[in-house]
C-alpha cells in the first residue's frame, strides 16, 4: 500500500461538502440516465465476481451491483460519502484511490466512475488499482473525455454549484482523450474496449423537457455501443490486467 496522494485532502473536504447534496438530483432525469448506462456497461463484467468500485460516494452504483456479485466492496475518500454508503448496508471503507486500504490481488472486477478525473497523479491511481486487481480480473474506469458534448457545454456554462459554498472549480479535474488512456496504463495492464456515456445530451437540462427524456435515453443506449461511443462525455475503458 501507498502514502496517500497529497491532493487528497483538498479532494476530502469537496465530496464531504458534496455529500449533502450528492443525492438531490440522483435516481432520476439526467443523472437517473447517466446511473442506468453505467450500470449497463459493467453488469456483465461484475456477475458472480469479487468486486470493487473505487470512489463508490454515496453507494447509489454499488447497491445495484452489489446483488450480481459475489462479493462488494467499496472505498471513498470522503467520511461523509462513506457514513451514508454504510446505511445503504454496503461494505465501504475510508481511502484514497492512489493508496487503497486493500492486499495484493484481492478483486475479480474493479470499477470507478467519475473519480479518476480528479485525480492529479493518474498514474499512482491506476497502478494501485492493478494492484489490487487479480491476473486475469478486468477493469472498468471511467474518464472524461475531451472529445465530447459534455466537454464543449462545460466549457460554454462554466463550473456549476455542488453545494453552498463551493462549485466544480474547487476540484482538480482533467480531461484524457481516447488515444491518451493507453498510454498511462501501468504495465501489465492492457485496454480492451471503451464504452460511452452521454454521447449525444448536448447540456443535462434537456431532460427536462417533456416526452423528451425516454427518447433521448433510449438513443444514448444504442449509440453507446456504436463508434459514437468514443464521443461519449464519460468515456468507461474497459482494461484488463495480464496474468
Amino acid at each position: 500500500m501507498q502514502m496517500a496522494d497529497s491532493s487528497d485532502k483538498t479532494n476530502r473536504v469537496y465530496y464531504d461538502d458534496f455529500s449533502g447534496w450528492y443525492e438531490r438530483e440522483r435516481g432520476r432525469g439526467y443523472h437517473g440516465m447517466i446511473d442506468d448506462l453505467e450500470i449497463d456497461a459493467v453488469l456483465p463484467l461484475a456477475r458472480h465476481q469479487h468486486i470493487l468500485e473505487v470512489g463508490c460516494g454515496t453507494g447509489l452504483i454499488l447497491s445495484r451491483l452489489r446483488d450480481a456479485a459475489r462479493t462488494a466492496r467499496g472505498v471513498d475518500i470522503s467520511p461523509g460519502m462513506v457514513k451514508k454508503a454504510r446505511e445503504r448496508g454496503l461494505d465501504v471503507a475510508l481511502g484514497s484511490a492512489t493508496a487503497l486500504p486493500f492486499k495484493d490481488e484481492s478483486f475479480d472486477f474493479v470499477c470507478s466512475f467519475k473519480v479518476l478525473a480528479h485525480v492529479p497523479d493518474i498514474g499512482k491511481a491506476l497502478a494501485e488499482i492493478a494492484r489490487v486487481t487479480k491476473p486475469g480480473g478486468k477493469m472498468a474506469l471511467e474518464f472524461y473525455n475531451p472529445f465530447s458534448l459534455r466537454y464543449l457545454s462545460k466549457r460554454i456554462a462554466g463550473p456549476q454549484k455542488i453545494s453552498e459554498g463551493r462549485t466544480e472549480a474547487d476540484v482538480y479535474t482533467r480531461w484524457d482523450a481516447p488515444h491518451v488512456i493507453p498510454r498511462v496504463l501501468p504495465p501489465g495492464v492492457r485496454m480492451l474496449d471503451a464504452k460511452g456515456v452521454r454521447v449525444l445530451t448536448p447540456i443535462a437540462a434537456v431532460h427536462r423537457i417533456p416526452g423528451f427524456a425516454k427518447p433521448l435515453a433510449i438513443a444514448e443506449k444504442l449509440a453507446g455501443q456504436t463508434p459514437l461511443r468514443w464521443f461519449g462525455g464519460f468515456l468507461i475503458a474497459v482494461l484488463e490486467k495480464q496474468g
